[in-house]
């Protein structure tokens, strides 16, 4: 597949023209189509296929999904994490269960994550719940991670203000002395695995003319049913 042809307009901000302007900026996507024929059965081999061209294709960090979740009163949040696995139960990433998402996934467990693949002009939106997985496979991959990611999750109390950098170097620089390289970093209490597991995946395909291919898995019963969406 080829990738979008971008022919976006850029002004100088500092030049004659002004500021830049974003209505300006177009791409044309020429890139082959998808079809109900070329899909896997399930959201998992699809996704596994094209994860594995994104990947192929150079793509800078193709694990990377923007999840988005909502407080009680329904008020959005937005950020971006890193897939660490997934399978035919879903999609899982880890995170401080005290953070923004954490606190609002366990008062909301609908939530969104997406794929934008800008550059292969494909994007993958899962829409699902979230939960917890098991503690062992928290401890399981927490035990994966370089020494420093580890001390890093126990130094973080993800999402609350702190006064200022220093404070939280400060606080790395007594748990790394603490629990030096070569010594086992104990899994923090509230830090873990989120699994989302769909209702549904799209798989968006760029196509010239902003006619795209957009194809919906929506679970049904034990098995999924396919729908294409208008463009």
């Amino acid at each position: 597949m080829s990738p979008a042809s971008r022919t976006p307009r850029i002004d100088d901000p500092d030049g004659p023209e002004g500021p830049l302007d974003p209505s300006g900026m177009r791409a044309q996507y020429r890139t082959a189509g998808l079809v109900e024929e070329d899909l896997a059965t399930d959201p998992y081999g699809q996704f596994a296929r094209w994860f594995a061209e994104a990947a192929a294709s150079g793509l800078d960090e193709p694990n990377a999904m923007v999840v988005s979740t909502a407080d009680a009163a329904g008020r959005p949040s937005s950020r971006t994490v890193l897939l660490k696995a997934f399978d035919e139960r879903g999609f899982v990433f880890f995170t401080n269960y005290g953070s923004r998402k954490g606190l609002e996934i366990a008062s909301n467990p609908f939530v969104s994550a997406l794929f934008p693949w800008h550059p292969i002009a494909r994007q993958i939106i899962v829409a699902g719940r979230a939960e917890r997985v098991a503690p062992e496979e928290t401890a399981a991959y927490f035990r994966s991670r370089p020494h420093g990611s580890q001390v890093g999750a126990l130094t973080s109390a993800q999402s609350t203000v702190v006064a200022s950098r220093a404070e939280i170097d400060a606080a790395y620089a007594e748990l790394a002395a603490r629990y030096p390289e070569g010594t086992e970093v104990p899994v923090p209490t509230e830090w873990g695995g989120i699994r989302v597991v769909p209702e549904s995946v799209e798989f968006w395909q760029g196509r010239e003319n902003r006619l795209h291919d957009r194809l919906r898995y929506v679970r049904a019963g034990e098995g999924w049913r396919v729908e294409r969406l208008s463009p």
